[in-house]
């Protein structure tokens, strides 16, 4: 099982401009000079080695979507593939997707309807092509309504209905546990603006969580606390860690959000084996995100020295296998 992240940004795509990349550029090439490269082996060697990844690349700009690949769906023909949110990132998976020439089944499971998590379906090339099926899955009432809403003619020059490929909303009860392509799936209501839901993926022995758009309040530290159980011994989670410590208990409590401290303590307590921070605050550029992870470490040992819990932050091309 892998896990793909196509957008990680959360509320707003990003941007990056052209001043941006050239201070990169500038300071690369100024720090590269005391090396004497002679050859591309060792410029590759020193982008590699010598320069932080705020430095050499980005965490890129698009919002939430995320794949999860398995070798038994891509084995199938049709082709089947997992994905969660339809934020921006969903339009560069479609854009990948095309390039094998298949038909395929899309299983996209929606956590809620907020913009950055539904602003790429319009966008959705293969949605478009006669013959793919798309499978939408939520929890929500008004699923295919906020489909409709967002590609009314008020909002987007082409309708729902213009898509010619088999679109399917298919209503899911949290209380419930589902086999869909062949996972065992799970669901949990979250704390957020209007309700958001968390999905496990379970297969071979294997466990992801995606777990976005969540505020995790004082209730967090009861024994009883619906998602200790729920993230128990995932090989991966993925959790938002918008906010710092500081703004998510007073600054932007109640916005439905949660940051890498609450992540780092929860993963803790529940014998996560890797936790990977999502939903990167917009305002965030590379230098101030890269800060965050090596802080988000940091208190790890701080927290617990002796757990092995390894900690990624997410950014846009990342691939994780478990």
């Amino acid at each position: 099982m892998d896990i793909h992240f196509w957008g990680t940004r959360g509320s707003l795509p990003g941007s990056i401009t052209e001043k941006t990349i050239k201070e990169k550029i500038d300071n690369a090439l100024k720090k590269s000079l005391q090396y004497k490269l002679k050859d591309d082996s060792e410029i590759e060697n020193f982008i590699n080695e010598k320069l932080t990844f705020s430095e050499r690349g980005t965490f890129g700009n698009n919002t939430s979507c995320v794949e999860i690949k398995d070798n038994d769906l891509n084995s199938k023909e049709p082709n089947e593939y997992i994905i969660c949110d339809a934020g921006s990132g969903l339009r560069d998976f479609g854009n990948s997707v095309l390039k094998s020439g298949k038909i395929g089944i899309f299983h996209l499971f929606i956590s809620h309807f907020h913009w950055d998590h539904i602003q790429g379906f319009p966008f959705f090339i293969p949605a478009f092509i006669p013959g793919n099926t798309v499978n939408i899955y939520g929890c929500h009432q008004d699923m295919e309504q906020a489909f409709i809403f967002q590609q009314s003619s008020r909002h987007f020059p082409l309708p729902l209905k213009e898509m010619k490929g088999n679109i399917k909303f298919k209503l899911l009860n949290p209380e419930n546990e589902y086999n869909i392509a062949g996972f065992q799936i799970k669901i949990i209501k979250q704390n957020h603006p209007g309700v958001s839901y968390g999905y496990s993926f379970e297969k071979d022995g294997k466990k992801v969580v995606y777990s976005t758009d969540a505020e995790h309040d004082k209730n967090a530290e009861s024994k009883n606390y619906p998602f200790l159980d729920f993230f128990r011994n995932a090989d991966i989670l993925i959790f938002d860690a918008q906010y710092i410590l500081v703004h998510n208990m007073d600054l932007k409590k109640d916005w439905g959000h949660s940051s890498n401290i609450i992540g780092v303590e929860l993963a803790v307590k529940t014998g996560v084996k890797r936790l990977c921070l999502f939903h990167n605050e917009h305002a965030y550029d590379d230098e101030i995100l890269e800060k965050l992870l090596r802080d988000t470490r940091r208190y790890l040992k701080i927290c617990n020295d002796s757990y092995p819990l390894e900690i990624d932050l997410a950014y846009d091309g990342l691939e994780l296998m478990i």
